[in-house]
């Protein structure tokens, strides 16, 4: 348990991804975001949000890395993020005491120091999704 606070409550972090085609990056940003407490809580994107989001289908289906993710032995909980409009809400729901996202998003989510600290974690250097999916679709 932490030893931060008084309180006998575990410390929760959580984290959000659309983890698509997963890789080591990936599950990098998974075990330091529950190195920064004792419970981590994972929102996987949904299929609608990611095609929002990145303007094209994930690989693998919101279903599909759900379990991906579940499974990861550091995962405590995860649950599908339905909307980037709802992270204060996620973040409350979940009792998160850490919002741990990838560096990329450095600044965007500061509004919600007011419930929780905010960490941006740098992400794996040369390793890229989109850069994977694209590799593998020109067959190189």
């Amino acid at each position: 348990m932490s030893a931060e606070g008084s309180s006998d409550r575990p410390r929760t972090v959580i984290t959000f991804g659309t983890f698509d085609v997963f890789h080591v990056g990936h599950l990098r940003v998974i075990e330091r975001a529950a190195a920064l407490g004792d419970r981590l809580v994972v929102g996987v994107s949904a299929d609608e949000l990611n095609q929002r989001k990145k303007g094209r289908e994930p690989v693998f289906s919101e279903g599909e890395r759900l379990a991906i993710v579940a499974a990861l032995k550091p995962v405590d909980e995860v649950f599908i993020e339905e909307s980037l409009e709802l992270k204060r809400h996620y973040i409350e729901h979940y009792g998160a005491d850490v919002l741990v996202m990838g560096d990329d998003w450095a600044g965007k989510f500061d509004e919600f120091g007011d419930i929780c600290e905010v960490v941006y974690l740098s992400r794996t250097p040369a390793i890229s999704t989109t850069a994977l999916i694209e590799k593998i679709s020109s067959g190189a």
